[in-house]
C-alpha cells in the first residue's frame, strides 16, 4: 500500500460509505476498539482536508473516540464483508470482537489510533470537532425516522493527516 498525496485523493465517495463501509478504529495499539460506519463524509472544511463520522451515544467506540486525539477509517477488499458485519453487529463491552475476525492491527504511521494489515484504503485522522446532532436541525423530517429512541448521533470531524491505497 502506497501513501496518497491528500491534494491527489481521489475516490469514489458514495459509493465507499453505502456500500464499501469502513471500520472506524479509536484508541491505541494496546487499547482499542472497532465499529463498521457507513454514514460520514469526506471532504475539505476549515481549510482542511476531513473525514466526518457519526457514533451513537450507546456505541462502545464512542467513549474510545472521546479520549482519543485520533480516529482511523479503514476499507477492506470485498472478503472481508463478513468481518466488518461481525465489528458492526458485536461490543466490545462483551469481549475481544476482534477475535472473530481474520483482521489484524498494525500501528499507524501519523496517529495513535491503529489501522489494519489487511485494508486496501487508510486515512489517518487528528480529531479537531464534535457536536451532537440537534434533531431541531431536521429539515427533512424523515430523518427523524433513524432516531426512535433519540439516540442522536455525535458528529466528529477529523483532519486527514495520511491516506493510503492500493
Amino acid at each position: 500500500m502506497r501513501e496518497v498525496a491528500i491534494t491527489e485523493l481521489s475516490i469514489d465517495v458514495v459509493n465507499l460509505w453505502m456500500n464499501r463501509w469502513l471500520l472506524l478504529t479509536a484508541g491505541a495499539l494496546d487499547d482499542c476498539n472497532m465499529m463498521t460506519v457507513a454514514w460520514g463524509s469526506i471532504g475539505c472544511m476549515w481549510a482542511k482536508p476531513f473525514a466526518q463520522i457519526v457514533v451513537r451515544p450507546q456505541r462502545h467506540t464512542r467513549a474510545y473516540i472521546e479520549r482519543s486525539d485520533s480516529f482511523t477509517l479503514c476499507a477492506f477488499p470485498e472478503k472481508h464483508r463478513k468481518d466488518l458485519q461481525t465489528l458492526g453487529a458485536l461490543s466490545g463491552r462483551d469481549g475481544d470482537k476482534l477475535a472473530k475476525t481474520e483482521l489484524t492491527l498494525k500501528a499507524s504511521r501519523r496517529v495513535t489510533a491503529p489501522s489494519y494489515n489487511e485494508a486496501n484504503f487508510i486515512l489517518e485522522c487528528r480529531k479537531i470537532y464534535c457536536q451532537d446532532m440537534d434533531p431541531r436541525g431536521f429539515i427533512d423530517k424523515t430523518i427523524q425516522d433513524n432516531y426512535a429512541a433519540k439516540d442522536y448521533h455525535r458528529i466528529y470531524f477529523g483532519e486527514i493527516l495520511s491516506a493510503y491505497g492500493e
